[in-house]
């Protein structure tokens, strides 16, 4: 298999009208990734070196997004719909290249196993000129059925097409397939257009080729690997399958998930063994996660680093570039943002830290707030080791906070303070004895006139 040259061709030209979206339907997402991306990425691991998406429907959206999940791929249109033969031959230049295999793919179909297009991919290596991926069910109302003889595929037969002994068949079209990449375009050229709807059908290859005295085989994969999705709740239904696949994994891996149903990971969620998920955790994109980690419940983590031995949580918010060392913590309703929190800091309580260095062992008092942004540009706050910031403190960026700096609660800190040192930024308080009573009255008078 690893001699052999293939290409994936992803059809990705629907509009997806029952989407109810101006979005491409394939760029709506499974776990923070388009659904064609997971497609490719399956390409990929099975061993297609070269990626082709043949798009139509929001063609320069389909591009500007494709340069960022499969920047390598070539892109051609198809400029009228006649039917998934016509879609595939929209990349004739690419088939002609003269590739061992060809894989045919549906942008639509997000939870295809790699491993099904590489026992796909073994056929064509053993002598197949063509290999359909099917998959069985109780109810096969409304799929196509894949109709064998002597353990050849000889067709692929429309519901509506079937005699009542076909009908009974639960061996399904699957949709996917891999064409030897020396017979393909022959093939396709030679599908017709002969029928209601006057298209030219990918699955009429399978006869084509079976008339032709080819062997024409059929691979059996899950039911889930042939999910295609053209709506909403279709989606829903996509997404709630991959997060269960990975939720298995991560268990497998040695992750605990206490309540697995109610965490939710992104594709690229990487988590290490011994980390504790509590429930109601939902991971963004771009979040690794080392060793003994312990999430606790209702945190919600993206575009972050959390090392070994951190806490954090309860209903804490990572934002993108928050870089947690060892053993460091961040607690209840704390949000970091673009900040590195140092081995062993604390941040327990209500506290924003943005575009800020906290130092190894620094505390972060309750209520504590960077003042990072002045309406127009962002500015830097240094916390330096083992600096104690006292609750309810706002420090004014660009500002720095030496080593084992001291900050008074409740002050506003405007000027860097050096190390040790102890820095005050609030009002003297002022006691006026009987201040109070005399307000209350006053106060009450107030209210009083005011309803009469």
């Amino acid at each position: 298999m690893s001699q052999r040259t293939c290409l994936s061709v992803i059809l990705a030209a629907g509009e997806g009208t029952r989407m109810k979206s101006a979005l491409p339907k394939v760029l709506h997402q499974i776990a923070g990734l388009p659904m064609v991306a997971h497609v490719v990425k399956a390409a990929e691991t099975a061993g297609a070196g070269d990626q082709v998406l043949v798009i139509g429907h929001g063609a320069d959206e389909m591009r500007k997004a494709a340069a960022k999940f499969a920047p390598e791929a070539e892109t051609f249109v198809q400029e009228k719909r006649l039917g998934t033969a016509h879609a595939v031959l929209a990349a004739r230049e690419a088939i002609s290249r003269g590739y061992d295999d060809v894989l045919v793919m549906f942008g639509d179909t997000p939870l295809i196993d790699p491993g099904a297009l590489t026992v796909a991919r073994l056929k064509l290596a053993e002598g197949a000129a063509v290999a359909v991926i099917g998959f069985r069910t109780p109810n096969p109302t409304g799929y196509g059925r894949l109709i064998e003889k002597g353990g050849k595929l000889v067709a692929i037969r429309e519901e509506k097409d079937c005699s009542d002994e076909e009908k009974k068949i639960t061996f399904c079209n699957g949709g996917l397939m891999a064409v030897a990449g020396g017979r393909a375009l022959k093939l396709l050229d030679a599908v017709g257009n002969k029928n209601a709807k006057g298209e030219y059908y990918l699955t009429d290859i399978v006869g084509i080729a079976s008339g032709q005295g080819l062997d024409v085989v059929a691979t059996e994969a899950s039911f889930e690997n042939a999910l295609g999705i053209n709506n909403r709740a279709e989606l829903a239904q996509a997404e709630g399958i991959w997060q269960q696949r990975r939720r298995q994994e991560a268990m497998l891996s040695g992750v605990t998930l206490i309540a697995p149903e109610t965490v939710f990971f992104s594709h690229d969620t990487e988590i290490g063994a011994d980390t504790i998920v509590e429930p109601n955790v939902w991971f963004g994109p771009g979040v690794k996660i080392a060793t003994g980690a312990k999430i606790h419940a209702f945190s919600h983590i993206e575009g972050a680093t959390i090392a070994s031995n951190c806490d954090v949580g309860p209903f804490a918010r990572l934002r993108p570039g928050a870089d947690l060392k060892q053993k460091a913590k961040v607690g209840n309703f704390c949000e970091v943002k673009q900040a590195t929190i140092e081995e062993g800091a604390k941040v327990n309580h209500l506290t924003y830290i943005g575009d800020a260095r906290v130092g190894a062992g620094a505390n972060i008092g309750a209520g504590t707030i960077t003042c990072n942004y002045d309406g127009y540009s962002k500015f830097f706050t240094d916390i330096g080791e083992g600096a104690f910031v006292g609750s309810n403190s706002a420090l004014v960026a660009p500002i720095t906070i030496g080593k084992g700096g001291y900050i008074a609660s409740g002050s506003v800190i405007t000027e860097d303070v050096p190390d040790d040192a102890l820095a005050f930024g609030r009002a003297r308080q002022k006691t006026i004895p009987g201040k109070g009573k005399e307000l209350r009255e006053r106060f009450a008078s107030a209210a009083a006139a005011k309803k009469k």
